[in-house]
């Protein structure tokens, strides 16, 4: 009769373990009401397709699919407040995992970050509709013909190129207004920002998309400097160079989110940057039942009314 019990229990337990697995994990998650309502409130008709492909990624990449669920899913909360897609061949924005001490264990946890790319900073920069043209660009050995800081004329002769040796990058933006504004970063100069603002130990070691795709980085990196100093941020472009690089961590008293920044651009020494709290990063404070996977609360106490929402 004892074993009998014994191994009721161990199936109960199985069971119970099967069930909370499932419920944790990015599919669990998406099909919880809670999580798809907010996906349908921020995509509207698009939820659908928008969440297929978010499982698609993670079902594609073993190295993604090993990070925190709950992270997965408030980064992919961040891509469709932007309504950029996550897919890695259009360019526009990416999931990409790194290691986290937890600083109450002391172990290392793997969550994922949500990070724009250069394609995503072009797409939020003409939704403003001030833009006539906007570049930015890749310049290898053989195409610098010119460069006066002061005058800011760039000469580039795109067809003398001698090899695959990136020496520089430019961007150029012009607005409707007339304006126009061109900038160029040698790799000199790139590698001295990239190195000043890598919070790893080696700082001058390649890591995550740095190390995957350095021109789309750099791409991206003079894109953001030059718009957000000389060009016109809309609303969209703001809130993404807000989220760009970092995963939400708390929210302070007064509902506000509370992002915590893996690899800053521009602010070294920040630890963590405040953003105007909206409904979707309530999604990484959502507590769940070890025990059956089910969500803890209902969903007005996930959600504060005391804090309006931007959408």
């Amino acid at each position: 009769m004892a074993t009998t019990d014994s191994i009721k229990n161990a199936l109960a337990e199985k069971k119970s373990g099967m069930v909370a697995a499932k419920n944790n994990s990015v599919k669990g998650l998406l099909d919880n009401p809670v999580i798809q309502n907010k996906f349908k409130e921020i995509l509207k008709d698009k939820s659908a397709q928008f969440t297929s492909s978010l499982l698609t990624l993670v079902n594609n990449d073993a190295y993604l699919a090993d990070s925190q669920p709950m992270s997965i899913i408030a980064g992919a909360m961040q891509a469709a407040q932007l309504d950029l897609p996550l897919e890695k061949q259009f360019g526009f924005a990416y999931l990409v995992p790194f290691n986290e001490k937890d600083k109450v264990t002391g172990q290392w946890v793997k969550k994922a970050q949500f990070v724009l790319g250069y394609k995503g900073y072009v797409q939020l920069a003409q939704r403003s509709g001030q833009y006539k043209h906007i570049n930015v660009g890749t310049v290898y050995e053989g195409q610098l013909k010119s460069w006066n800081p002061l005058t800011e004329e760039l000469v580039l002769d795109f067809e003398a190129q001698e090899s695959e040796v990136a020496i520089g990058y430019f961007g150029y933006f012009e607005l409707l207004n007339g304006f126009k504004k061109s900038v160029y970063w040698t790799k000199e100069q790139m590698e001295r920002h990239r190195i000043r603002n890598n919070k790893a130990k080696d700082k001058a070691k390649l890591t995550n998309v740095w190390a995957s795709d350095y021109d789309a980085m750099a791409q991206k990196t003079v894109l953001r400097n030059m718009i957000s100093k000389w060009g016109i941020l809309s609303i969209e472009y703001q809130k993404g160079v807000v989220n760009d690089e970092q995963v939400l961590e708390d929210f302070d008293d007064n509902g506000n989110g509370i992002f915590k920044d893996v690899t800053p651009e521009e602010i070294a020494e920040a630890e963590v940057i405040e953003a105007p709290f909206d409904p979707a990063e309530a999604i990484n404070h959502i507590e769940v039942d070890e025990a059956t996977g089910e969500i803890i609360g209902e969903q007005e106490e996930l959600f504060p009314t005391k804090v309006k929402s931007k959408l």
